[in-house]
């Protein structure tokens, strides 16, 4: 009989595992029993706790967007009453989109493939979505009162602009370098700036 409170503990590791596989694989073409292997039990369990590829995979976009949306709450958090005012919660968005644990080569492999999941899968399609949306709302409150009616556009560039930099480091041969993107992203937010409300 298997310990009380194995389960999260376990499908935690999957997640991990999952998202490691993708990463060295640099696609979906990972099975499970690989990714069971790599978090040291068998496929059988991995299906038992998820059913399949897909819904593993899921889970493990799932678990990358909540990482993102807690780094992205918590620079909102520190950026609140800041010198730059609302420039500076922009700013804590596209940093926290750069940071250390979001910007590296295996979550980087995952975003691109999630967003290839999401031209022929529903689940995969909405959570997008969800992320792109929240983004977007997140940068035009940050500007809006800044830069007035073009708050929206400039808001959809950077959010644009971040998932660009996310395939340009996807298909780069160096390794990511998250305050180099932050800054280019920020470059665009600047020039945007300049030109006033």
């Amino acid at each position: 009989m298997p310990k009380l409170g194995m389960e999260p503990i376990r499908r935690a590791s999957l997640i991990k595992a999952t998202i490691a596989e993708i990463g060295q694989a640099g696609s979906l073409e990972v099975t499970v029993s690989r990714i069971a292997k790599r978090a040291g039990m068998s496929s059988a369990l991995a299906h038992h706790y998820f059913g399949s590829k897909e819904a593993l995979f899921l889970a493990a976009m799932r678990d990358v967007l909540r990482l993102y949306g807690a780094e992205v709450r918590g620079a909102l958090a520190a950026a609140e009453g800041g010198a730059e005012g609302s420039a500076g919660r922009a700013r804590a968005v596209i940093r926290a989109s750069f940071s250390p644990a979001n910007f590296r080569r295996e979550v980087i492999a995952a975003w691109l493939n999630f967003y290839v999941l999401a031209q022929s899968q529903d689940q995969a399609r909405r959570l997008l979505r969800i992320y792109q949306r929240r983004m977007v709302s997140n940068l035009r409150h940050a500007l809006r009162p800044v830069l007035g009616d073009r708050a929206g556009s400039v808001a959809q560039g950077i959010a644009a602009m971040i998932d660009g930099v996310y395939l340009h480091a996807a298909l780069g041969p160096s390794s990511p370098d998250g305050v180099a993107a932050a800054r280019q992203v920020e470059a665009y937010l600047d020039a945007e700036l300049g030109r006033g409300a």
